[in-house]
């Protein structure tokens, strides 16, 4: 499993920039894709995949613990759709 230090490192070593220099660059990639979601605008990375937001209905759910019935609120939720590149690549 990689985490984020993992992928700055990769990104260093890749860009030959140093580590501080490319865990710059991926908050700024997580940030400018977290605006976007929140104007409610797809990201498209063309042969990586769409994150794009979706609208989640209010519900009524049940506390497994008491049996009581409960109010799910509606949310606006974050989808990925993997691209073509990336699902040859994985496979």
């Amino acid at each position: 499993m990689a985490n984020k230090q993992d992928l700055v490192a990769i990104i260093a070593e890749t860009g030959d920039l140093p580590k501080a220099k490319a865990g710059e660059v991926l908050d700024a990639v997580f940030e400018a894709i977290t605006k976007s979601l929140k104007k409610k605008q797809d990201v498209r990375l063309v042969g990586f995949g769409t994150f794009s937001t979706s609208k989640r209905k209010a519900g009524k759910g049940r506390n497994p613990r008491t049996g009581e019935e409960i109010k799910i609120p509606a949310t606006t939720t974050v989808r990925f759709k993997a691209g073509k590149g990336l699902k040859d690549a994985v496979n």
